[in-house]
């Protein structure tokens, strides 16, 4: 009976504190588990989907962003996957898992043209992404040949309406190729103005500027970091540009909307995850983005490229991005531009 009742006394005592030992350790494997969890994620690699080749505009300031956020969010690598005009890259992105570890571009291309330009698309540029911010607007510029403008004595974009009524069918212009924005932009501007011109595509955009500049055809709506270069040295002629408002970076050229209202179409890239990416990890993602966007170097390198930074909210983007893909079904159907 006394070692029963000694055992039992023992068994009373040792059982609390085997409890207490045992909620340490659990706690400390634990501790153990979220260090080693926090740690895995942060050796974690995000990659930015560029769905177009190495080396062009909007490559380069994907690689840009993505050396702007690596304080907060750690390595990014740009993987670029272009080819369907953009599609097969932003693809990729759609169907990624929505982890906030792919993430890519959404480009006026991929998610406000393309859609109505194609009879099939691998995906929903409506519904299968969860926007992050806008990256920023490349305004696009009428530039006519500058031998073509003293001869035919335009110099304003109200001049080059009034010839063209005048002249019914004698002016052409150029884009890099059906559906592109500059063949967009033209048939838009078209309509607006009441005047008509032949269109002629090229295969890109550069064969499209040299048979401006060679005088093969008129006029073009070129991007304006592209046509730069030529406005300055006196090749081309830019009567105007795109976007609502002119632009910042050559402030002398009037945007078309002085002439024709409400005229507005320019170039633009954003960043967008797969639908389904938690509304806290889109958050974390846009303030890392915005305050790339808005830091005094980004706004310096994009000045060098013509573009201009534009930091919203992913509400915002997502709004935005409605409204071009309402815009462009009206200005593609309008074209009658199919790519298949």
């Amino acid at each position: 009976m006394t070692t029963t009742k000694f055992n039992s006394a023992a068994t009373q005592h040792v059982s609390p504190l085997r409890r207490v030992l045992a909620a340490s350790c659990i706690a400390m494997l634990a501790l153990v588990s979220q260090s080693a969890l926090a740690q895995n994620t942060q050796n974690k690699v995000m990659r930015i989907i560029v769905p177009y080749a190495p080396g062009g505009p909007i490559d380069v300031t994907a690689r840009l962003m993505a050396e702007r956020v690596k304080d907060s969010l750690g390595t990014v690598i740009i993987e670029n996957r272009p080819g369907g005009g953009g599609n097969i890259g932003v693809d990729a992105i759609a169907k990624a898992a929505p982890d906030g570890l792919t993430i890519g571009i959404a480009a006026v291309a991929t998610h406000a043209i393309n859609p109505w330009l194609y009879s099939k698309m691998p995906y929903n540029a409506a519904t299968d992404f969860a926007p992050i911010t806008q990256m920023l607007r490349v305004p696009n510029v009428l530039v006519i040949n500058a031998d073509t403008a003293r001869r035919l004595n335009i110099n304003t974009l109200a001049d080059l309406i009034r010839y063209a009524k005048a002249n019914p069918a004698k002016l052409n212009y150029a884009s890099g190729g059906n559906g592109s924005a500059g063949h967009l932009a033209g048939e838009m501007f078209k309509k607006e103005a009441g005047i008509f011109a032949l269109h002629i595509p090229y295969n890109g955009g550069n064969p499209a500027q040299l048979a401006l500049l060679s005088g093969q055809v008129d006029f073009n709506f070129d991007n304006l970091a592209t046509a730069s270069a030529n406005i300055k040295a006196g090749k081309l002629k830019a009567l105007a540009v795109t976007t609502a408002k002119r632009s910042v970076t050559l402030p002398d050229i009037p945007a078309v909307a002085e002439t024709l209202k409400g005229f507005e179409i320019d170039t633009w890239w954003g960043l967008v995850a797969p639908a389904g990416t938690p509304p806290d990890v889109v958050a974390k993602l846009n303030q890392a983005f915005v305050a790339a966007l808005n830091s005094p170097e980004t706004k310096t390198r994009f000045a060098s490229l013509m573009a201009e930074p534009v930091a919203n909210t992913p509400e915002q983007f997502a709004e935005f991005m409605k409204q071009e893909l309402a815009k462009y079904e009206r200005v593609v159907k309008a074209s009658g531009a199919r790519v298949d």
